[in-house]
């Protein structure tokens, strides 16, 4: 039974990381919609699926009375969207700008930045792998500022901006789809007012229409599976295990930057991203350390 569980968590794991890396050609398809308007309706399709999931899962009762128990909840659902709806932007803008190998690069540097968050805000003592992965991090940085005289800021926005929005939902203990919404909602009303008025005066999907149009409508759904799969694979696998697994997402979207949208990917940046990976190593080694030491308590 337990085997049967975990391979289900893993197939979960690896279908889910391979959808999240292959996105950005779903993006990418969407030209020539402005950017902006793809994000004004991702998070306004996004809203209306996990509203629609957690209705169902929650029944009769009432799906945002958690949102409202203290103070501090709100507030904690209110950043958190704010934190993670930047992070969309950021992410949409650079795949249709042509960037797609800095978001790799973000997201292979943004669980060492995690972890980085958790020695500054949390107290957490990393073990030594774990110094050392950051320190690498901070070397695949620098090589790229020094290569090029400029910081990555769409690698550096992503990471930090990832890295935010898990510190802040640290304290957040609900299901995914239910802290989703709580996220969303905020800015929903927002975002569908923006959508009105850009259609209205010729300036949104509409006036592109084709078969960009009817795919932006499932944007809420390309963004909730990958999403849905993760978050069954976090309650069958081990956390090593699913730390490896998100390694494919940016895995996937270099290779689809270098060899499909053909970026330009020159020694600085493989340079960068060498150590990055080597830094990944040393991070996986720790983090397995850990867990041994853990169950040896």
């Amino acid at each position: 039974m337990k085997d049967n569980q975990y391979k289900s968590g893993l197939i979960c794991g690896i279908i889910g990381n391979i959808l999240w890396g292959v996105l950005p050609i779903y993006w990418n398809a969407l030209k020539p919609i402005e950017s902006s308007v793809i994000i004004l309706y991702r998070i306004t399709l996004m809203a209306l699926v996990c509203f629609f999931i957690v209705r169902a899962t929650c029944g009769r009762n009432n799906p945002f009375a958690p949102m409202f128990e203290s103070r501090k909840a709100f507030l904690t659902y209110f950043m958190s969207g704010i934190v993670i709806t930047i992070n969309w932007s950021i992410y949409i803008w650079a795949v249709n700008a042509g960037h797609v190998i800095q978001t790799s690069m973000g997201y292979f540097m943004e669980p060492l930045v995690v972890c980085l968050f958790g020695i500054i805000i949390y107290k957490e003592k990393p073990n030594i792998w774990k110094k050392i992965a950051i320190c690498f991090a901070a070397a695949g940085l620098l090589i790229m500022i020094i290569g090029y005289r400029e910081i990555p800021l769409i690698a550096v926005s992503l990471g930090l901006s990832f890295a935010i929005y898990s510190a802040i939902k640290k304290s957040v203990n609900l299901p995914p789809f239910q802290s989703l919404l709580y996220e969303t909602v905020f800015l929903a009303p927002v975002a569908l007012g923006a959508i009105v008025f850009l259609e209205i005066n010729g300036k949104g999907a509409l006036q592109v229409g084709g078969y960009q149009f009817i795919l932006l409508l499932f944007a809420g759904i390309c963004t909730a599976t990958p999403l849905a799969l993760f978050s069954s694979a976090a309650n069958k696998i081990s956390l090593i295990t699913l730390g490896i697994c998100e390694y494919i997402s940016p895995t996937l979207s270099l290779i689809i930057g270098i060899f499909l949208l053909k970026e330009q990917f020159d020694t600085v940046q493989l340079c960068a991203f060498c150590v990055i990976w080597i830094g990944l190593v040393f991070f996986t080694y720790g983090e397995r350390r850990e867990v041994w030491e853990t169950v040896k308590q």
